[in-house]
């Protein structure tokens, strides 16, 4: 077993936070006559795809804000929304700054700090994950983002700027996520590494497999039971 790391690094979207079922909520109030949870679906589905472009050297590094836009606005005729304006557009966009947290997330995160220097490390914009954190309360210590190092997970130099950012050793740093590619990735880079349970990342009707994988130093149902794993 490694020792307990001095710094916490977190992926966000679907670790921390809930996407779908907050995308869900709010496509549902306001066209209900749309398939919130599809739409959900898709457009979390072109995120990878969008990503790659740049990870390729297709494209240069724009944030993922450009990126989620890109996305919405080829879905909304398939689902019926294509006629919205640019301004509803820009609005819906924002969706992804007002995601909820799990509802262990600020409790668990409360505890890790009280121990841990505790960071966000998601592909999401700085402007994004700020806003989130004020939005979901999240009591970071640091917001950090894919855009700091002008590269995408799983992109080494992210998972390594993180560590340079704190001057800490790589196994100093743990990395937390409920998604076994992105841990694979930070242990490649000298990270250790946490999975986190999120067996509803992608909503009731879409149970994911979260049984555990080996290689990773910690596996946690949730926040909480990750800080208590750690002594926090």
């Amino acid at each position: 077993m490694n020792s307990v790391p001095r710094i916490l690094v977190f992926d966000i979207f679907g670790t921390v936070v809930d996407w779908h079922g907050s995308i869900v909520r709010e496509v549902s109030a306001r066209w209900p006559q749309a398939d919130a949870d599809a739409f959900a679906l898709a457009w979390r589905a072109g995120y990878q795809p969008a990503m790659e472009a740049v990870r390729s050297g297709g494209r240069g590094f724009v944030k993922l804000d450009v990126l989620h836009r890109e996305i919405l606005d080829g879905l909304l005729p398939r689902f019926g929304l294509g006629q919205l304006g640019d301004a509803e557009r820009a609005e819906l966009n924002r969706v992804w700054h007002r995601l909820a947290a799990w509802p262990d997330s600020v409790a668990g995160l409360t505890r890790l700090k009280a121990r841990c220097t505790i960071c966000s490390l998601s592909n999401g914009n700085l402007g994004l994950l700020t806003d989130m954190a004020k939005h979901a309360g999240l009591p970071w210590d640091c917001v950090l983002s894919a855009e700091v190092f002008r590269a995408y997970k799983p992109d080494p130099r992210v998972y390594r700027g993180a560590a340079e950012v704190f001057d800490a050793e790589r196994g100093e740093v743990l990395m937390v996520a409920a998604h076994h590619d992105d841990l694979a990735a930070a242990r490649a880079c000298g990270l250790q590494t946490a999975y986190v349970e999120r067996p509803m990342e992608f909503g009731a009707a879409h149970p994911k497999d979260v049984s555990p994988q080996p290689g990773n130093t910690w596996h946690a149902r949730n926040l909480l039971h990750l800080a208590e794993q750690l002594g926090c």
